[in-house]
């Protein structure tokens, strides 16, 4: 439990069971008024006028060792001390400060975390300007903020989450390999089925295909209209498609072109945002002509915009990639007449939420799926997101995974990315290697700018690759599963931050190259061209790799040069690992035949793990304990050997 001692009519302590978590003191709250003019010993007799714009301030004290993380997905240093951080959503990739999902909420190594409970431009400085301290900024006249304990990580998000919102259920196939029409290259019914037969050809499980934004006519972005040359039966194709298994996607955004239809049902109705100077509609020349936004704010205007997302479902698209939603200007009225600054990076939640929602009622709460770019504070309701327009580059890769992990400690459960990279082309070494990460994320994704990223585009071991990792994927989805149900339920997410789940392991606390796949599955990507994987395994372990069976001793660095087909991808000791029959989809009954991994040693008290199939009708109940040396588990359940082989990574398979 925490409590709040009050001290003086500014000063604060929290703290919890006899512990002091954090303090405001004397002058770490304050008013401010800031203008452009230089500074004077005497404010002149506009003191208080309008010019001068008004915020608030508090600081937080931190400890010498304290750690911060969070604040949505940044692509820096994924430890913020010394870093100033401002809560703007801006499409800029991931190699700078700028971010597309900026979330006012961070949480330290010292069990506690912090919510500004604001929409406007939070601005935080991380033991910065005033190295004792976290300090946060907020525009107007008023601040409410929000403090979460927990004895760890997980029990802070909880609490985060019960008060933003809980992840929305997600359906299993939503798990499997989405492949896309990528951006710039043109594309056609045959291209598409060229894609997709020749991932058949190689025996390459394939669960979603996405059709991205030249479904529709160029410069007609986003009427909703298909092109009718390029795809003149939409109805039979998706038909065709769905025939052979597969989910389909399609590319949106918030923005209308001027010289579409479309554009003219949003000016007679109403429906877009209005210059602040009254003058009609803002437009914008961004990367299509005359561009109107919708305004998500006016109830019309909603019901507008999801009656266009019905009718892409009812042709037969099953989810919606709803990319942009952050150049949202400020000189512009609303119809609810909100402030353009509050509402800027709140926007991203009304769009994804209209689009979402639209999903969940004509397919179904349990099969509602989105691939989000844009977030803010409660966008976790509505999964999927994934990281933005990063480079075919090692330093890109890395710098994607650091944005995830920051995203993933802000209440976030799933997380995806582009794999080798959205911007230029890899280079074959690269797109394995990203590969082997990509399958290892929460969703997986195929897709790109320039040029196709079906893998015989850069060799046919690619093509192996993929299909180990994927098979890998498909074979572990009763453990994944299962993590869905932790993250609807409480929040917490499925690729976690080392810090996050071994809070007590110093080495853990900076690491940001490697993850948890769960309690159970460390992985470590490889970043770069010699095959070379540095990792910490914690303290308090053996970790046994799932693909070679190598066991090594925790509380210490390792350095292994790997094959494609391998990776540091460690199983924690005392944990069951649940593994399926099926290679091939990840949409199965997980209960039936099913296999387990059991690594020692174990402690006296028996190991439990529950296996739920993704339509609810079955549910098992794994044990496993150790008996003279000896581990055992449930009756009927095959335990698998450590190293034992769990896909064929036979080039010729």
């Amino acid at each position: 439990m925490c409590s709040l001692i009050r001290l003086s009519w500014c000063a604060y302590r929290f703290e919890a069971e006899g512990k002091l978590l954090t303090s405001s003191g004397f002058r770490n709250t304050g008013y401010l008024r800031v203008n452009k003019k230089p500074s004077t010993y005497s404010p002149g007799t506009d003191y208080f006028a309008r010019a001068w714009e008004p915020y608030m301030l508090t600081e937080l004290s931190l400890k010498p060792t304290e750690c911060i993380y969070g604040f949505g997905e940044r692509f820096t240093p994924f430890v913020k001390n010394g870093q100033t951080v401002d809560m703007w959503n801006e499409d800029g990739g991931t190699a700078s400060t700028i971010a597309y999902k900026n979330i006012p909420f961070y949480m330290t190594t010292e069990n506690y975390g912090v919510f500004v409970d604001s929409t406007d431009r939070v601005s935080f400085e991380c033991a910065s300007e005033k190295v004792e301290f976290v300090s946060f900024t907020v525009p107007g006249e008023q601040l409410r903020w929000h403090l979460f304990y927990g004895r760890k990580p997980a029990d802070i998000i909880e609490a985060y989450t019960a008060l933003t919102g809980r992840p929305a259920r997600l359906p299993a196939w939503s798990f499997g390999l989405w492949l896309s029409t990528c951006f710039k290259p043109s594309y056609d019914e045959e291209t598409v089925t060229s894609m997709i037969q020749g991932m058949e050809e190689r025996d390459i499980p394939l669960s979603v295909f996405h059709f991205d934004c030249y479904w529709m006519r160029p410069l007609h972005w986003c009427d909703f209209e298909w092109d009718q040359e390029q795809f003149p039966d939409v109805e039979g194709m998706l038909k065709r498609y769905h025939e052979r298994g597969l989910k389909l996607c399609a590319w949106v955004n918030p923005y209308v072109a001027q010289d579409t239809v479309m554009f003219e049902e949003g000016r007679q109705g109403g429906y877009f945002l209005m210059r602040s100077d009254g003058k009609g509609i803002k437009q914008v020349d961004n990367w299509q002509p005359g561009m109107a936004l919708v305004d998500f704010t006016n109830p019309a205007a909603r019901v507008w915009y999801a009656g266009k997302i019905r009718a892409l479902l009812e042709a037969g698209i099953d989810c919606i990639k709803s990319d942009f939603g952050e150049r949202v200007p400020i000189d512009v009225t609303y119809y609810n007449k909100a402030d353009p600054g509050s509402m800027h990076n709140y926007y991203s939640f009304l769009y994804n939420e209209t689009i979402f929602r639209q999903i969940e009622e004509v397919r179904g709460k349990d099969q509602a799926v989105l691939f989000a770019r844009s977030a803010t504070a409660g966008s976790q309701q509505f999964p999927v997101h994934w990281g933005g327009d990063c480079s075919a580059t090692y330093i890109s890769m890395a710098e994607t995974l650091r944005g995830g992990l920051s995203f993933l400690s802000s209440g976030c459960a799933y997380w995806s990315h582009d794999i080798s990279g959205f911007e230029a082309t890899a280079e074959p070494d690269l797109y394995k290697r990203w590969v082997q990460f990509g399958l290892l994320s929460s969703h997986s994704r195929l897709h790109g700018s320039d040029t196709y990223r079906v893998p015989w585009v850069f060799d046919e071991e690619s093509c192996d690759v993929l299909r180990t990792f994927v098979n890998l994927k498909c074979r572990l989805m009763p453990y994944i599963y299962a993590l869905t149900q932790e993250a609807h339920e409480k929040g917490t997410p499925l690729m976690r931050p080392m810090f996050f789940e071994f809070p007590e392991d110093p080495g853990c606390r900076t690491l940001d190259l490697q993850y948890m796949l769960g309690d159970a599955l460390l992985v470590a990507p490889i970043f770069n061209d010699q095959g070379i994987g540095e990792f910490y395994l914690p303290q308090g372990y053996t970790w046994t790799n799932l693909l070679d069976g190598e066991v090594l001793e925790g509380g210490r660095w390792y350095r292994r040069t790997y094959d494609y087909f391998h990776m540091p991808l460690f199983l924690k000791s005392g944990c069951i690992l649940p593994v399926g029959s099926d290679m091939r989809n990840t949409e199965y009954d997980y209960t039936k035949n099913l296999s387990v991994m059991v690594t020692g040693p174990m402690g006296e008290e028996p190991v439990k793990r529950i296996v739920v199939s993704p339509d609810g009708s079955s549910k098992l109940e794994i044990t496993a304990v150790s008996e003279a040396g000896e581990i055992r588990v449930t009756p009927g359940i095959h335990l698998l050997k450590a190293g034992e082989k769990l896909v064929d990574s036979d080039t010729d398979s």
